[in-house]
């Protein structure tokens, strides 16, 4: 069973580049562009492992996670944030969440491929 990945991000160029990176590593990716949307996802079809933008409207990625944790229930789906905002390292402190990590942008194919083998061998 191939592992579906769900990636959550507003920017398309940045959306097909994490296609084609995730395709290439051998998994089967969820592109969405807003986080309602991506939650919508979620409630029917759980991925493995969600990338997440930070940076996005209308919902950003903090409250996406926020909803996703405490509305929807979902504290077993491993996330990887990926941004450029060096205010993340400060929150994720705060968090303490075994199922969170975060990747800055630009992502690498190697960082990448290395924050999924973490959650999912």
């Amino acid at each position: 069973m191939v592992h579906k990945i769900l990636i959550v991000e507003d920017d398309q160029p940045i959306l097909d580049l994490m296609d084609m990176m995730i395709r290439k590593l051998g998994y089967e990716p969820l592109l969405i562009t807003n986080g309602f949307q991506a939650l919508e996802l979620i409630k029917q079809e759980p991925p493995a492992l969600i990338l997440l933008d930070i940076m996005m409207v209308p919902l950003n990625g903090w409250e996406f996670l926020d909803k996703l944790r405490q509305e929807y229930g979902r504290h077993e789906i491993p996330v990887i944030l990926f941004t450029a905002s060096p205010q993340v390292d400060e929150r994720m402190a705060e968090m303490k969440d075994p199922y969170l990590s975060v990747l800055t942008k630009p992502v690498s194919f190697a960082e990448l491929k290395a924050g999924i083998a973490h959650y999912l061998g």
